[in-house]
């Protein structure tokens, strides 16, 4: 059926008696003139505009095909009626899809091939109607009027061609799957379009209609499926081949510039349908070129001539720029742009030019250049990006260095334009200004459909390396950010680079200038670094010149997107506080979005990486309160120069002396969202307060959850700098969750939870770190801060169920309380904690078991996916009471239950795999949970061998690297159940075989570990099975560590050294078991090559004992930590085991004497 963007509940209805004579009747009986009210006009206009719909529906309806000059004239009159309407006006909102589609479908009817004006008015009335009305057709009219319209095209001559190429165009928007029967001949080898959309067709009217139409045939909108192969692959042909022909010589520019328009928009869709496949005649380099080019087009003073194909190259690629006039000395150059700053004059507000700078927002400015620059392109470039490190202090065009501004900033006296804003060459800048958005734009469909790791070969086309001291420099996204005079198209570049940012930790990761400077070559870790360092330079000259509030937004949030993804220990320190002194006024900016995005880049700053002793230095600074208390800061240009006073005062109290000396000063940043929470907003704003407020004189909603995050990541990362504050912060948590807005509440005990976690990592201490009592937070003073936000508003969290987010939330923050605090706080307060007791209820988890089963034989994946997430946590709470209650919660807990609870997981372990990783996990907890009691009963015997079937199945499968972890993570649970069959039953040989086949062939080091630590789990030998299984564990291993240091993919290598401990714990525990008949077998898989690599492997470990495996190479290996722990007489247990082993071999033969000795010189 028709499908339309908005539909409405009243429909047309067209009663027989109404006259249908013609539109002259509709003037008969007027009435004397009575002023209407606003609303009444409204609806005075849109009755009457329903009215002539219906009597104009009404006459066509009774219209018959005929060749008498009477229908003639009546079609010619009622289609003039109907084009003359216009539908944008808001009175035909109640116009129903099937009306339109039916009356479309009447008049091609009506109007025969022979009528040439007539089908020139009805494409326009097809084209006018489905536009402005925002109807889809159903698959029904489409297919007539599709035909119609290739009818027409065969039959009519060629100057109704563009016409109805464009009325083709409104009936395939979002149709291309649909017109499967019509693809052949619009996209066959001589299709309709195929031939007028080439390059080669004279006719530019035809080539631009022929282009849109291709560019809807490849949208798609939701629910419908894409464009099939080979049409798909055509489209994109022909729609490559525009963009990379020239301009003909006798085609104006603006309508050249809306077919390049037509064929990016067009790229764009099909960029959109799907992942980017890489196939012969679709070259992403060569697309990527091509788009480049057009990101640039018409921007004034550059012209370029890019290459045809870009290649993946951590270098530059080569472009030229014309070579401007010759540049007169530095001196000179100064003085005269000195001598130009009195002429110049800041942008300001200009008039709006055309529908595309409707939506600029109060800076009042479209897509045209309100000032042209005085020099050519390339000495523009220059003096816009010849910065070294400094340039981010520049804030205003008036100030001491003129020639860092960018130079759409520049004032228009000096343009060598003199048309009136509405003369051609405004409209043409107007155009290829949405040349180069539609360019933009396609570009960052890209970035979503090519893989990021393809698309970082291409990271030196698109962002700078260096400023180009010496040089041109290169075309990047942030010559557009800084140097277009258009804002959308600043915002559009912002938006891209954002995008490739996005998820850009890996690739970032390598970045590094720590180290001394290289003089023979430069290795790809410094130029990755110096790109980095030029991102922070360019974006921070961005920030300081943006007037336009939305783009400053994409300029706020491109650099949050940075500051997230940069290795900021591996690089230089000083990046980051040029950053932070510039973004302090903006959270008091006049704009909503403004002021959200700055605390989004706090919260990235005080996040990545914490705690960076840069960071903890900015943090120590005092508040700036002439920036921070300013209202109505819309950028630094507007701010008069007391406002960079504090940032010199804040250079000067960052000395040491200065932090450490004086009195402890609370954390500004934790003030300022404090305030930004609790205090009423301060006026005078020009924003509309997106998402309203919880309070009327509190600031908006967004800037209160934005706030209440930074505090959270302030807490994660820097507590100490925050506990002088703790009960305050406790305060503004209560406060939190005796609001209404269940977000509102949702972060207080987000903050609430941070806050506990903080406070227990203090007294947290490892072996070799003791805990630092002196800077804790006294346990009186956390007793006090618990017993003030245990009350009411935690009680009422707990039990809004409305809300699981918030009751689970709440949960964690009663997880983080000190245990040393927890006996000390009031005898009230434990009435609150019996709620968390209910767990130990078995009538609760047996009712919540049931709840979930029934979740997991849902329809949807998605129902399955998070009832499966639940099982699993359900049943970590059964081994956690099975530990703490014990043998009662077990005998309690029903039988029959268990057994559905077994059966269903393992059900659901064949399921898709986000269901899968849960369900396995649910698995080794049951299989852990199982006694004596239930395995001496027949009934789980076949459901024992079907979930451990299951799990060896999974480890051995091809799901994804999380579910196989899982997976191994579950072998290894249920293998410390003392009471399975683990050695003798019939699965035991494959589950030890599954594992040592994952421990020496996964590519995957995090999987690796984890089934070399389910296979250490086993405590005695005879658990292990006989010789033979004995012996293919322990070969598994000695490869595996053998090996250890090979890899298929470079990132593994952070995980290598986890790896290697888990590895020795695992051998050296196999060894700690084995028996005399087992050294055979060990001798045996000693050879001399791989005992050297072992023993070295082995000696490490055991001197290391175990650092290794904790300390990791980073974050990400930690995760594996803690898996095992050598115990510290670990080098007394072995020589123990190895006198063992002499011990019983006295008597023996000599052979397995000399077995003895192999392995003992293995670990001498």
């Amino acid at each position: 059926m028709a499908g339309k963007a908005t539909f409405f509940e009243s429909s047309l209805s067209f009663p027989s008696s109404r006259n249908t004579q013609g539109v002259q009747s509709a003037s008969a009986g007027t009435s004397r003139f009575v002023p209407l009210s606003k609303a009444q006009h409204e609806l005075d206009g849109s009755a009457q505009a329903l009215d002539q719909i219906s009597r104009c529906f009404n006459k066509l309806r009774s219209l018959r095909p005929s060749d008498s000059a009477t229908l003639k004239t009546e079609l010619n009159l009622l289609f003039d009626q109907l084009i003359s309407e216009n539908y944008n006006s808001g009175n035909h909102d109640n116009i129903q899809p099937e009306v339109v589609c039916e009356m479309l479908m009447h008049a091609s009817c009506l109007v025969p091939l022979s009528q040439e004006h007539l089908i020139i008015k009805l494409s326009q009335l097809i084209h006018q109607l489905l536009n402005q009305l925002q109807v889809i057709v159903d698959e029904h009219t489409l297919d007539v009027l599709v035909s119609y319209c290739t009818h027409a095209l065969r039959t009519c001559s060629s100057w109704t061609h563009p016409e109805v190429l464009l009325a083709l165009s409104s009936l395939v928007y979002g149709n291309g799957s649909r017109c499967h029967r019509h693809l052949p001949e619009l996209l066959g080898l001589s299709g309709i379009l195929v031939n007028y959309g080439d390059p080669s067709q004279p006719d530019i009217e035809i080539r631009r209609s022929a282009v849109h139409c291709l560019a809807n045939l490849c949208l798609s909108v939701a629910g419908q499926p894409y464009l099939e192969e080979p049409y798909k692959g055509v489209c994109y042909g022909i729609l490559l081949r525009t963009l990379q022909s020239p301009k003909p010589p006798d085609v104006e520019d603006i309508v050249f510039c809306t077919l390049l328009q037509s064929a990016l928009k067009g790229m764009q869709y099909f960029c959109n349908g799907g992942k980017w496949k890489a196939v012969p005649n679709q070259d992403l380099g060569t697309l990527l070129a091509v788009l480049k080019r057009f990101m640039f087009y018409g921007l004034p003073g550059i012209s370029v001539e890019m290459p045809q194909v870009l290649y993946p190259a951590p270098l530059p690629q080569y472009e030229t720029i014309p070579a401007a006039k010759p540049e007169p000395s530095q001196d000179s150059t100064a003085q005269k742009k000195t001598a130009g700053n009195k002429k110049r004059k800041s942008r300001g507000k200009g008039k709006k030019a055309g529908a595309e700078g409707k939506n600029d927002g109060e800076e009042g400015e479209g897509d045209h250049i309100s000032g042209h620059h005085k020099t050519g392109g390339a000495g523009v470039v220059q003096s816009a990006w010849s910065l070294g490190s400094q340039s981010a202090s520049v804030t205003s065009p008036s100030g001491v260095t003129p020639q860092l501004y960018p130079s759409w900033k520049k004032g228009s006296s000096d343009s060598e334009f003199s048309d009136p804003e509405g003369g051609m060459q405004s409209k043409l800048r107007l155009y290829q200004a949405r040349v180069r958005q539609s360019a933009l734009q396609c570009f960052l469909a890209v970035v979503k459909c090519v893989e990021k790791r393809i698309l970082y070969g291409y990271w030196s086309s698109f962002v700078p390396d260096a400023p180009g001291i010496g040089g041109p420099p290169p075309l990047t996204l942030l010559t557009i950010a800084l140097k277009d005079p258009s804002p959308k198209v600043r915002a559009g570049s912002l938006q891209v680079l954002s995008a490739l940012l996005e998820g850009s930790r890996q690739f970032l990761s390598t970045a590094e200038d720590t180290s001394a400077p290289r003089q023979a070559f430069t290795p790809f870790s410094a130029t990755l670094a110096a790109s980095v360092r030029e991102l922070h330079r360019c974006l921070l000259l961005a920030l300081v010149a943006e007037s336009s509030c939305q783009t400053l937004t994409q300029v706020l949030k491109c650099l949050a997107h940075l500051v997230s993804n940069v290795p900021y220990n591996r690089l230089r320190p000083g990046l980051l506080s040029p950053l932070w002194k510039q973004i302090r006024p903006y959270v008091r900016h006049r704009d909503v979005n403004v002021r959200v995005s700055s605390l989004t880049l706090f919260g990235a700053l005080v996040s990545t990486q914490a705690p960076l002793p840069e960071i903890q230095l900015l943090l120590q600074q005092p508040g700036s309160t002439s920036a921070l208390s300013t209202p109505g800061i819309s950028t630094p240009q507007e701010l008069s120069h007391n406002w960079r006073l504090p940032a010199r005062r804040d250079g000067e109290a960052s000395s040491p002396g200065g932090v450490e000396g004086g009195p402890e000063v609370p954390c500004w940043l934790l003030q300022l969202c404090v305030s930004l929470v609790t205090q009423p907003r301060e006026e005078p704003y020009s924003d509309s307060d997106a998402g309203g407020s919880s309070g009327a004189s509190l600031e908006p909603s967004p800037i209160r959850l934005e706030a209440l995050q930074v505090l959270a990541h302030l807490m994660k990362g820097y507590f100490s700098l925050a506990q002088t504050s703790l009960l305050e912060l406790g305060q503004l948590s209560a406060r939190c969750l005796k609001e209404q807005d269940p977000s509102v509440q949702l972060h207080g005990t987000k903050l609430l939870e941070e806050l506990g976690t903080g406070i227990i990592q203090q007294y947290r201490s490892d072996a070799n770190t003791p805990p630092q009592s002196a800077k804790c937070v006294p346990v009186c003073q956390v007793v006090e801060f618990w017993s003030d936000v245990l009350g009411a508003p935690l009680i009422s969290a707990l039990q809004n169920e409305q809300h699981p987010t918030l009751q689970t939330s709440a949960c964690d923050t009663l997880s983080s309380i000190l245990p040393q605090a927890f006996s000390q706080l009031p005898v009230s307060v434990f009435d609150l904690l019996s709620f968390h007791m209910i767990f130990f209820d078995v009538m609760f988890v047996a009712d919540t078991a049931n709840a979930i089963l029934t979740a997991l034989d849902d329809r949807s994946p998605n129902v399955r996916a998070k009832a499966a997430w639940s099982l699993g946590n359900l049943t970590d709470t059964l081994i956690v009471n099975m530990q703490s209650v014990g043998l009662e919660f077990q005998e309690e807990f029903s039988d029959m239950l268990l057994l559905n609870m077994l059966r269903s997981a393992t059900k659901a372990s064949g399921d898709k795999d986000r269901v899968k990783s849960n369900a396995v996990r649910a698995l080794g907890n049951l299989l852990h949970f199982l006694q004596p009691v239930h395995l001496g009963k027949p009934v789980f015997e076949q459901p024992l061998q079907e979930a451990m079937r299951a799990l060896i199945d999974t480890v051995r499968g091809d799901a994804t690297m999380k579910v196989r972890w899982n997976a191994c993570y579950a072998l290894g649970n249920a293998f410390r159940n003392h009471s399975l069959p683990l050695g003798s039953a019939v699965w035991s040989k494959e589950a030890y075989s599954a594992l040592s086949y994952v421990v020496t062939s996964c590519k995957n080091f995090k999987v690796r570990i984890k089934s070399a630590a389910a296979l250490s789990v086993p405590s005695t030998r005879d658990r292990y099975g006989d010789a033979q299984q004995f012996a293919e564990v322990w070969r598994a291993l000695a490869q595996a560590l053998e090996h250890s240091e090979e890899m298929e993919d470079f990132l593994e290598y952070r995980y290598c050294a986890s790896l290697r401990s888990q590895l020795c714990h695992a051998l050296l525990h196999l060894l700690s078991l084995c028996q005399p008949d087992d050294l055979p077998v060990l001798r045996s898989s000693l050879s001399d090559q791989s005992r050297p690599v072992l023993q070295g492997f082995l000696v490490s470990y055991l001197s290391n004992k175990g650092v290794t495996l904790a300390a990791g190479v980073d974050g990400a290996a930690g995760e594996e930590a803690g898996d095992h722990a050598l115990p510290e007489d670990g080098l007394m247990a072995l020589n123990e085991t190895l006198t063992r082993l002499k011990g019983q071999l006295e008597e023996a033969v000599l052979d397995s004497s000399e077995d003895l000795k192999t392995v003992h010189v293995l670990l001498k």
